[in-house]
């Protein structure tokens, strides 16, 4: 028989069996810190909640700006059945299940359902075609969670059907608070601790989160649990963090983001910003032989034929690089980064080339000239290869007036040199 209290007593150990972030999410709309730009009042996402009438959505935002706080917010909210899935481990016998369920409850008792799919971009293909026709006839109501640009991970169709809500990065205003909150708190965060965090400290932790509320509170309960006397400083931090953590994805926006904007300011000839971007993609763990062979592009497309030598530069880089490897083979990249940001450009080449792939895709396909074919013997001499054709070194210079280019084509100009271009 349990005592009177127990069940209370059970509950709140299981609660505190939980980490800090997961116990201070947020229990409703009002409790969640940050996207003012969704959630402010009068917003259309904030009074669809309300109303308990939400279409179906797709939430995008980096990790820990409260997408799935939102999603469970929405289950508090709402008189509809509420189902939470995660892509990493349901399957479509589990999801057709789910569905099954929500027509039942739809036709029998006029409930709908909402299912929260957390990780969605993790779907497959097949998984996500087994979704959309029950979201396009209103059998279920889709909420969608990913941290990956849902253009590319959602199916067209499905993407079509959903509205795209874009979740922001916490400022670090929006991290001090939900910090302030997690050490007052003595229902659900430290407050029993009765810690004391240095301004400095809380500060320190807001910066080194990134955005990401979820990297914050690990790190308070960590150091919450070794702090002597419930003192917590800014060394304290520094030594259960280690090192700040970065956003990155290799496959996802962070890297192309990340490469766009080192690409972008070495076009503009900007070494500073170009040694930050190149510094955020190397610290983060980016493949240092996939910098070096974009920093090769950008010789060829930006610099080019103003700075031939660029080119050399950047192989030179790709070749250290290899040779030395990382962390010594850093200061290779950043010193081609600075040769091609002082170096100037021109993409007279890049202009040049992108004609003859035109032509090449729009024109026909015509046969070499026959002065220009190579006539090994007697029969394609007889047939005229190489008759008329005009030896360079038999000219002053090695300079000959010849065309070079099919019929149709006589006459076209690729190469253009501009102001900036050696030749």
């Amino acid at each position: 028989m349990m005592l009177p209290g127990m069940e209370n007593s059970s509950e709140q150990e299981d609660i505190h069996s939980q980490p800090l972030a997961a116990r201070m999410r947020p229990r409703n709309i009002d409790e969640i810190v940050g996207q003012e730009h969704l959630l402010g009042p009068g917003k259309p996402l904030r009074a669809a909640i309300e109303r308990d009438s939400i279409p179906s959505i797709i939430l995008w935002g980096p990790p820990g700006t409260g997408k799935t706080s939102l999603a469970m917010a929405i289950a508090e909210t709402t008189s509809s059945n509420f189902v939470h899935l995660s892509a990493v481990s349901v399957g479509v016998p589990e999801l057709r299940r789910v569905i099954e369920s929500a027509i039942r409850l739809k036709r029998n008792l006029r409930k709908r359902t909402i299912v929260f799919l957390d990780e969605i971009h993790r779907f497959n293909k097949a998984q996500q075609d087994a979704v959309l026709p029950h979201v396009e006839n209103g059998s279920i109501t889709l909420i969608g969670a990913t941290t990956e640009n849902p253009s590319f991970e959602v199916n067209s169709a499905l993407l079509s059907r959903c509205r795209v809500y874009v979740l922001n990065p916490l400022s670090e205003e929006h991290i001090k608070l939900i910090l302030k909150r997690a050490i007052e708190d003595k229902e659900r965060g430290l407050g029993s601790y009765a810690l004391q965090v240095d301004d400095v400290a809380l500060e320190f932790l807001a910066d080194l989160a990134n955005g990401d509320a979820r990297i914050a509170l690990t790190a308070l309960e960590m150091a919450a649990r070794v702090a002597n006397d419930g003192h917590i400083d800014v060394d304290l931090i520094r030594e259960v963090v280690q090192r700040k953590v970065l956003l990155y994805d290799k496959s996802g926006d962070q890297h192309y983001d990340l490469i766009s904007a080192l690409h972008k300011s070495i076009r503009d000839s900007d070494p500073d910003g170009s040694l930050y971007w190149l510094g955020r993609m190397l610290e983060a763990g980016e493949d240092p032989l996939y910098i070096a062979r974009r920093l090769i592009r950008i010789a060829t497309e930006d610099v080019g034929m103003a700075d031939p030598n660029a080119l050399v530069v950047a192989v030179a880089a790709q070749q250290a690089v290899h040779f030395v490897g990382m962390p010594e083979g850093n200061l290779a990249l950043a010193e081609a980064v600075v040769y091609l940001c002082k170096a100037p450009k021109s993409n007279a080449l890049y202009r040049a080339y992108e004609k003859v792939k035109e032509d090449i895709e729009t024109t026909r396909n015509e046969p070499v000239p026959l002065h220009l074919r190579n006539a090994p013997t007697s029969l394609m001499k007889a047939l005229g290869y190489g008759m008329d054709y005009k030896y360079a070194h038999d000219f002053p210079n090695a300079k000959v007036d010849q065309e070079h280019l099919p019929e149709s084509l006589r006459g076209r100009k690729y190469y253009t040199p501009d102001d900036s271009s050696s030749s």
